[in-house]
C-alpha cells in the first residue's frame, strides 16, 4: 500500500509537468574576448550583436573595450545567435545558449581572422541563479507571508513548503537535523550543526528564506536533512533609505485547559511587541547600514499533561506549566566599501541580547488525584548574548562572475543561566538551584573561487574551523532534592576542522550536471571535570569524504527530470554531549553522552520541475539511509521513579517519502500553492546502554510510521492595495525517540495593505484561528510508558505598520 502511494504521486507529478508549459523569465550577464587570431592580441571597438536564434531579432548589443572584453547585460534564458564585426577582420557567427545555473556565461576567447575561412560551429552555455522552483534550492520571500508577519522566523516557517515545526525545532520531510545559516553561514544566533534561538529570531529581520533539500560540496558537510539559509534585509540604493516598523500582538485568549489545583495561575492575554529599523546610506563608493529588531513577548510556553505508569501499576498525573517572558534584541550594522571596480571589502557587526524569565509549576498526583506527591515550583533567569564580527574581501576579475572571496568570522556566544526551585513534598520543603555559565567561541576562516567556463561553472574553496566552549555548572541541592550535586563542575569543547572542497557544474541544450566533493577532518575533544562521577573526557576525530552528484536531463524547455545524490554528517552539538543533567523536569532529567559519535547519512532523490503561463509543479521522491543515528533514550533505573533522557547511537534508521509543490495563478484575484508531503519513517531495532547515573542497559523494537503533511495556501488580492492569506496546516501522526506524536491541525489567516502611495502598510493576522493545536504524545521506556497532551499557547493576533523611505 505504501509503494502504490509512493508510485501514484510520483506519476501525478510527472504527468503534471506536461500541461501548457513555459519556462519562467530569467537574465543572464554574457561576456568574452575579442582576440585577434593570427598575433592573439585583444581586438578593441569590436560590434557585438545578440539575436534571436529563430527569427534574427535583435536583442542587444555592445563594444569591446581596450582589453577586447564586452558585457551583455540582462540576457533572458533561451538559444541565440552572437555575431562580431570589424573593419579587416571577418565577422564570427556563433550559436549561444544561455541556461540556468549562473547569472553569469563567459564565452570565453572568440578569435577574428583577418582571411575568409568558415567557422566550426561553437556552443556556449549560460547559467542563471536559482529561482523559487529550483529542484536544488527553494527561495521563499517573507513579505508574501501575510498570515505570520511580526512573529518569529520559526513561526514563520510553519507555512512554508516542505516544513514542519515540532518541539520548537524546524523539520524538513520529516527530519530536524537541520543546518540553519544567516546569509549563508553558521552563527551562533542559530546553532552550530543544530538549530536554535528561531522562536526568538524577528520575522521582521529578514527579505528571504532559501531551503536546499541536497545541498552542494561548497557547504558545510553537517545537516543531513538539508539547509535553511535566512536572508537578512539589506539595502543598496544610493543615498539614505530604509523602513520602521512596529508589530504588536495578543496571545492565549482563552485557557485551553485548566491548571491542575493548587498553582498558580498561567498567562492569559499575553502580549507581543515588535518595533524594528532598517536604515541604509550609500554615496559613491561606500555603502553604510544599520539593522535593529527587538522582539519581546509573553508566552505561556508549556502547559503539558502528563499520565506515567509503571510495570508494577504505579500511576502518576502531572502538569508542567511555564509562563515565559523573552526579550530578543538583535542589532546589525556594517561598511561595504568599493575599493575599485575589482574589489570590495565588507566589514559587519552583529549584537544580539536574548533574556529569558521562566516561571514554573509542575505538581505531580497519585492516580486519583487525592493526593499531591510532590510540587515543583521554578524561576528560570537566563541571558544569552551574542557578539559576531565579520570581514569579507571579494576580487572581481576582469570577466564577470570571475571571482575570488576570502572571509574570517568570529562569534562569542555567552549563555549565562540561574535556576531556582522550591521542591515541596508531603513531609518537607527544599530550595534548590544550580547555575551554568557557557562561553561559546568560534573562528571561521573561508577562501572561496568561481571561475565560469564556456559550458558551465567551477567553485573550488577551503575553510578552517575553530571552535572552543568552556562550561561550568555548579549546583545547590536543597532539602530532599533530585538534585544530583556530584555531576557539577567544569567542561571544555574543543574542535578543529580543516576542509577543502571542488564543485563543477556543466551545462548543454539537454544535459546539466553537478559534481562535487568535500574532504573534511574532524578533530574534537571533549575535556571533563576528573571528579565526575559518572563520565570521563572522550572524543573521535575523522578524515572523511563528502560527495554530491546532480544530473538533470531537459526534456524540452519546460520540463527538466533531475537525480541528485549527496553524503553528510551530524556531528554531535556540544549540548548534546553536555554531562551535566538539566532539571526542566523534576523528575524527567535530560543529560549529555560524551561519547556519541557522528551519524552518516547518504541521500537519493529523484525529482521533475515544471511550469505553466499561471503556475508550477514540483515533485520529487527520495531517499535517505542514516548510520549512527542520533536520538535521545529515555529509561530509569532500579529503585527510582526518575527517568533520564539520554543522547545516544541507535545505529540504522531511514527516511523515504514524496514531496509535491503546485502553485497556481487562478485569476486576478486568486493564487494557492499546494503541498503535499508523504514519508515512511523506520528505525532499526537497537540496544544501548546508558552510563547515568549508573549503567543499565535499554533494547528497542523497529519502530515504522508512514506520515506526512498537508499545507494549502490561499492568497487573494482583493483590489491593487488590499491582499489577504489563508493557510491550512495539517500534521500527521509521526516517529518521536521511544513513541509517536499524534496528528495536529491549524488554520491562519492575514491581511494585508498599501498606504501613502506604497510606502507604508498595514497588517492583521491570526494564528490558529480556531486554537486547535494541541501536541500529543505517547512514549514506551524500559519499565513504564507516558502520555502526554501539551495545550501551549498557538493562537495569536498581531497588527502592524511598516514605513519604507
Amino acid at each position: 500500500m505504501k509503494k502504490s502511494i509512493l508510485v501514484f504521486f510520483f506519476i501525478f507529478g510527472i504527468l503534471g509537468g506536461f500541461n501548457n508549459l513555459f519556462s519562467q523569465s530569467i537574465k543572464v550577464k554574457l561576456s568574452g574576448k575579442i582576440i585577434d587570431e593570427t598575433t592573439q592580441e585583444p581586438l578593441p571597438y569590436v560590434n557585438v550583436l545578440l539575436k534571436k536564434n529563430i527569427d534574427s531579432t535583435f536583442v542587444t548589443g555592445s563594444i569591446s573595450d581596450e582589453a577586447g572584453l564586452f558585457i551583455l547585460n540582462d540576457v533572458p534564458s533561451g538559444e541565440y545567435v552572437l555575431e562580431t564585426s570589424f573593419i579587416g577582420f571577418e565577422s564570427v557567427i556563433i550559436p549561444v545558449f544561455v541556461g540556468s545555473n549562473s547569472p553569469f556565461l563567459n564565452l570565453g576567447e572568440l578569435q577574428m581572422k583577418t582571411s575568409i575561412q568558415e567557422l566550426g560551429e561553437v556552443e556556449v552555455i549560460g547559467q542563471q541563479d536559482a529561482v523559487a522552483t529550483k529542484l536544488d534550492k527553494k527561495t521563499y520571500d517573507l513579505s508574501e507571508n501575510i498570515s505570520q508577519s511580526g512573529g518569529s522566523v520559526l513561526q514563520a516557517m510553519q507555512n512554508l513548503p516542505g516544513v514542519a515545526v515540532q518541539e520548537e525545532k524546524v523539520q524538513i520531510r520529516g527530519n530536524d537535523r537541520i543546518t540553519v545559516l544567516i546569509d549563508g553561514k553558521q552563527t551562533a544566533l542559530t546553532g552550530f550543526g543544530n538549530q536554535t534561538g528561531l522562536d526568538n529570531l524577528p520575522a521582521s529581520a529578514v527579505e528571504k528564506i532559501e531551503i536546499i533539500n541536497n545541498p552542494s560540496a561548497k557547504f558545510d558537510a553537517n545537516g543531513n536533512g538539508g539547509i535553511i539559509n535566512i536572508i537578512l534585509k539589506k539595502e543598496q540604493k544610493q543615498g539614505v533609505n530604509g523602513s520602521v516598523g512596529l508589530a504588536l500582538g495578543l496571545g492565549a485568549m482563552w485557557e485551553k485547559k485548566a491548571n491542575l489545583p493548587g498553582i498558580r495561575p498561567q498567562y492569559q492575554n499575553t502580549p507581543k511587541i515588535n518595533p524594528s529599523l532598517s536604515l541604509n546610506f550609500r554615496k559613491k563608493d561606500l555603502n553604510f547600514f544599520i539593522q535593529a529588531d527587538n522582539l519581546y513577548t509573553q508566552t505561556l510556553n508549556k502547559n503539558e499533561f502528563v499520565i506515567r505508569t509503571y510495570d508494577d501499576g504505579t500511576v502518576i498525573n502531572q502538569q508542567l506549566k511555564r509562563n515565559r517572558n523573552t526579550n530578543f534584541l538583535t542589532t546589525r550594522a556594517g561598511v561595504d566599501w568599493t575599493i575599485n571596480s575589482s574589489n570590495i571589502l565588507t566589514i559587519s557587526g552583529l549584537f544580539g541580547s536574548e533574556k529569558i524569565i521562566d516561571r514554573g509549576d509542575q505538581p505531580f498526583y497519585n492516580e486519583d488525584f487525592t493526593e499531591q506527591l510532590r510540587l515543583w515550583q521554578f524561576l528560570e533567569d537566563e541571558l544569552k548574548t551574542t557578539v559576531m564580527a565579520t570581514a569579507a574581501f571579494q576580487h572581481k576579475f576582469s570577466d564577470p562572475g570571475h571571482t575570488l572571496s576570502a572571509g574570517m568570522n568570529y562569534t562569542f556566544h555567552r549563555e549565562d543561566e540561574q535556576y531556582f526551585f522550591t521542591n515541596t513534598l508531603p513531609n518537607s520543603v527544599g530550595q534548590d538551584a544550580f547555575k551554568l555559565l557557557s562561553d561559546e567561541n568560534v573562528l571561521d576562516w573561508t577562501l572561496d573561487y568561481v571561475k565560469p567556463l564556456p559550458q558551465g561553472k567551477l567553485e573550488m574553496g577551503m575553510k578552517l574551523r575553530r571552535r572552543w566552549i568552556p562550561t561550568n555548572m555548579q549546583f545547590f541541592p536543597g532539602l530532599n532534592s533530585p538534585i544530583d550535586s556530584l555531576a557539577g563542575g567544569a567542561a571544555t569543547y574543543r574542535e578543529t576542522i580543516p576542509a577543502v572542497y571542488g564543485n563543477y557544474i556543466y551545462e548543454t541544450k539537454k544535459l546539466e550536471a553537478e559534481i562535487g566533493l568535500r574532504v573534511e577532518y574532524v578533530n574534537l575533544n571533549y575535556e571533563v571535570n576528573p571528579n565526575h562521577p559518572t563520565y570521563k573526557s572522550d572524543g573521535y576525530q575523522y578524515f572523511q569524504p563528502f560527495p554530491n552528484t546532480r544530473i538533470s536531463y531537459k526534456v524540452n524547455d519546460f520540463n527538466k527530470l533531475t537525480f541528485s545524490y549527496n553524503r553528510r554528517v551530524d556531528r554531535p552539538n556540544e549540548v548534546d554531549i553536555r554531562i551535566f543533567p538539566k532539571y526542566d523536569d523534576a523528575e524527567i532529567i535530560k543529560v549529555g553522552n560524551p561519547a556519541l559519535q557522528p551519524q552518516f547519512t547518504n541521500s537519493f532523490e529523484l525529482g521533475w520541475k515544471a511550469g505553466w503561463n499561471s503556475g508550477y509543479l514540483y515533485s520529487a521522491i527520495y531517499h535517505r539511509m542514516v548510520n549512527g543515528t542520533i536520538t535521545r533514550i529515555s529509561t530509569t533505573v532500579p529503585d527510582s521513579r526518575l527517568i533520564y533522557a539520554i543522547f545516544q547511537n541507535a545505529d540504522k534508521s531511514y527516511n523515504s517519502g514524496i514531496e509535491l509543490i503546485w502553485n497556481q495563478e487562478v485569476n486576478d484575484w486568486y493564487t494557492f500553492d499546494l503541498n503535499l508531503t508523504g514519508y515512511h519513517n523506520q528505525i532499526d531495532a537497537f540496544t544501548v546502554e546508558n552510563l547515568y547515573p549508573k549503567p543499565h542497559t535499554f533494547t528497542a523494537e523497529k519502530q515504522e510510521i508512514f506520515s506526512g503533511n498537508v499545507k494549502w495556501n490561499s492568497k487573494f488580492k482583493f483590489s491593487e492595495n488590499l491582499s489577504g492569506q489563508v493557510s491550512v496546516i495539517y500534521l500527521a501522526p509521526d516517529l518521536i525517540p521511544q513513541g509517536r506524536i499524534d496528528s495536529r491541525f491549524s488554520v491562519d489567516v492575514g491581511l494585508k495593505r498599501s498606504i501613502q502611495n506604497g510606502k507604508g502598510e498595514l497588517f492583521f493576522n491570526a494564528t490558529d484561528l480556531f486554537n486547535t493545536l494541541v501536541i500529543n504524545r505517547t512514549i514506551q521506556g524500559n519499565d513504564f510508558s507516558y502520555t502526554s497532551a501539551d495545550y501551549y499557547e498557538t493562537q495569536v493576533i498581531r497588527v502592524g505598520y511598516t514605513r519604507k523611505f
